[in-house]
């Protein structure tokens, strides 16, 4: 009887830590330096998954998605404009709502050059989307970057339904 009910336990432990990781929360290993200097390679963060049942991503935030741009592994980025709000990049500067957006957290690797992405829109924000960037903006693969891989069209917005979760913290 006793190794019966051990099994029980061990399965019961099993399904429960695999529904917290699928529904819950997850851990989420940073690999490349796209949002530095806020998080560098080798950051371990808590991944949670469900803020986002309940409302939508909010400017300034840091989210989880999968890439729009057919890339295997999951990004992390900053929620920068959400639905219509109107986006505008003026020479690396960023204007939301036609307003200078002070961004302590961007850094510039290479401010004298310049970039694909560094001046773009105005543009507003569709339905159901949101407009993400990296704090190290010249090293991030991100809206301001992002071209459909069938046609090479730029792809300024993703989809709300590629976020799987709100980056919580580092452990």
């Amino acid at each position: 009887m006793k190794p019966l009910r051990t099994a029980i336990i061990a399965i019961v432990t099993l399904a429960a830590a695999l529904g917290v990781r699928q529904w819950v929360a997850a851990p989420i290993y940073i690999a490349s330096d796209s949002m530095a200097p806020t998080l560098t390679v080798g950051h371990h963060l808590v991944q949670d998954r469900v803020t986002y049942f309940f409302r939508s991503p909010r400017r300034g935030e840091i989210i989880a998605f999968r890439s729009p741009v057919g890339e295997e592994h999951e990004s992390i980025k900053r929620v920068i404009a959400v639905a219509g709000d109107t986006i505008e990049l003026r020479q690396k500067q960023v204007y939301l709502n036609g307003e200078h957006l002070y961004e302590r957290h961007a850094y510039y690797a290479r401010k004298d050059e310049i970039l694909a992405g560094d001046t773009l829109g105005p543009l507003t924000v569709p339905r159901d989307h949101i407009f993400v960037l990296g704090d190290n903006r010249d090293n991030s693969n991100d809206s301001a970057s992002w071209k459909n891989p069938d046609t090479g069209e730029p792809l300024y917005f993703l989809p709300l339904s590629a976020v799987t979760g709100k980056v919580r913290g580092v452990y």
